[in-house]
Parts: structure tokens; sequence; C-alpha cells
């Protein structure tokens, strides 16, 4: 009777927790939407009162603050929830932020093309973000509840983050024209503007009538390339992770931070130049992983570890390519 009684306990016993079973309260949303708030309110009143250009010695602090500041928030997931959730954090984290670095430098191309001076990029890109990170919150929750309803959703996922990865691997690093894009061409054409910038404003009065500047078309145009970017990196992210509250406070420390690298990485986006291989090889694991989730679950630590090797190794391969090579200074 006794080893029928441990049989039955052991089979009946409850399967280990996933990040899946977190309870997140209400109040503890909210106060995260207000730190945030903060952090941008705090940005923009106060760390950048003052239009001006950022040199690369404040671009350092400014992109150091940032990225401390996202991976302490592991130690708080550690604290709060464990391990295995800090792990997912951190892994969601390194995703978002070394898929990012695509935005940074399709934002030095915008900025080089539409001649924006460098002390109104910071605004643009403070309200380039806000915009991003209310689209992403919308992107993460309605992956959530597709994947719930519909699970062999991972399938197409998957498939999707394999075709993306080989699309980012064979691409050839040539640079897009703005001028050529089908949304600057559109905006163009729905939105009367002026013909230069009036300071950093979106829009002033003219004769009597409010009417937009090219810098509220470079706002537009880096939103919605955003949404494309989010196509990518929300299915990467649900790959490590299917709790709201750890995707989303992972990608909103990613995206938070990402006008500080802009600063201190724009001029440098030449002598990255296996940064696309290695995007498209994290984009690759990452979709096997939707793939096989069924069958396996690769541990946490594995996909950590992974992409820490794979990103920091095609930067360190790409700038050992090109020492010595000058710095675009666009």
């Amino acid at each position: 009777m006794s080893i029928l009684s441990t049989v039955l306990s052991v089979s009946i016993e409850p399967m280990a927790p996933t990040s899946e079973d977190i309870m997140v309260d209400a109040w503890v949303w909210i106060a995260f939407a207000v730190f945030i708030c903060i952090l941008l309110i705090v940005d923009l009143k106060l760390v950048m009162s003052k239009p001006h250009k950022i040199n690369t010695k404040e671009a350092v602090w400014y992109s150091a603050g940032w990225i401390s500041l996202g991976l302490l928030f592991t130690a708080v997931i550690y604290w709060w929830q464990g391990s295995m959730a800090a792990g997912e954090y951190l892994a969601g984290y390194l995703i978002e932020k070394s898929l990012s670095m695509d935005n940074v430098f399709l934002w030095a191309v915008l900025f080089s093309y539409f001649k924006v001076p460098k002390e109104f990029q910071h605004k643009v890109l403070f309200w380039g973000i806000f915009g991003a990170l209310v689209l992403r919150v919308i992107f993460i929750f309605g992956g959530i509840a597709l994947i719930n309803n519909v699970h062999w959703i991972i399938y197409i996922f998957g498939a999707f983050l394999l075709f993306t990865a080989y699309k980012i691997f064979k691409n050839d690093h040539t640079e897009a024209n703005p001028a050529n894009n089908r949304i600057f061409n559109w905006v163009r054409k729905v939105i009367p503007q002026t013909e230069g910038y009036r300071e950093d404003n979106f829009f002033v009065i003219e004769n009597g009538k409010k009417i937009a500047t090219p810098l509220l078309t470079v706002l537009i145009i880096i939103e919605l390339t955003d949404v494309v970017f989010a196509v990518d990196s929300i299915p990467a992210i649900l790959a490590v992770s299917r709790n709201e509250f750890i995707i989303v406070s992972s990608n909103a420390f990613a995206i938070l931070g990402l006008r500080a690298l802009y600063f201190l990485l724009a001029d440098m986006k030449d002598r990255f130049v296996y940064l696309n291989e290695g995007l498209g090889i994290i984009l690759a694991f990452v979709g096997l992983k939707f793939l096989i989730s069924d069958l396996y679950e690769i541990p946490i630590w594995i996909s950590l570890c992974f992409i820490l090797f794979i990103l920091i190794g095609s930067i360190l391969l790409s700038l050992k390519q090109t020492a010595g090579t000058e710095l675009d200074n666009n």
C-alpha cells in the first residue's frame, strides 16, 4: 500500500511552474508604467532640457546608464520571481537589444538623408521611442493571445523567423535610400509641410494655418518602420518567454536605451560588417526553438549563452575586420 501511495503521489504531483504561471497584480503593472513614464519625463525635461548635440562622452555615460538600468532590473525579477524568470527577462532583453541594432543604423540613414540637425535628433527619437513602446505592448499581448488560442501558430512564427534570418544573413549591406520608400512618398503627399526645419518643432503656424515640418515626416517614418522591425522581434522574444510582464519589461528597457545607443554607434555603422550575420544566426536559433518547442524545450541558460556568444562574437569580429576604418561622420 505504501508503494502504491508513493506512485500515486508522484503521478499526481503538479508540473513544475513556468513563467506563464506567474500572476502579476494590477498594481504592479501600474507601478511599472508609472516608473517608465517617470524615466521618460526625466529624460525629456532634465537630461535634454535644452536641445544640443550629444557628444561621444555624453553618449557613453547616457548609454551606460540605460544599459545598467536594464540589466539591474534582472535582479528585481530574480528577487521577485526567481532564476527562471530572471533568465527569460535577460534573454528577452538581449534579443530585443541586438535586433534593435538595425533600428539604430536605419535612424542614422534617415537623419543623414533628411539632414536633421543633431541637436533636434533626440526629440524625434524620444517621441519615436514613446510610440514604439505603445505599439510593442499591443503586439506583445496580441501575440501571446494568438499563441494561447491557436497553438499551431508557433510553427508559422518559427518558419517566418527562419525566413527572416535568411534574408538578414544574405543582406548585401547596401544602404537604403529613403526617397524610394513608399512611406516617405505617401507622407509627403498627404501631409503638407514647410520647406525647411523650424527649430525642433513638428508643427508651426504660417499664414494663419497649422502646417507640419519635415521633422514630423521623419518621426512618422521612424514609427512605421518600427512596426516592421517589431514583426521580427516580437515573435523572437516569444520564443524565450510567454509571460506578458517579462516580455513587456524587457522590451521597454531595451527600447528606452536605443536613443543612447544611436548617439554612441551611429557614426560606427560601417564598422559592424558581421552584425547582420550575427543577427541572422540569432533569429534562426529562436526560429528553431519555436519549431521544436513541442518536442524539446531548450533550457533558458542555453538560449542566453548562445545569444551572448553570437552577439559579442559578431561585434568583436566586425571591429577586428574594420580596425583602422574611418568613421562615418554624416
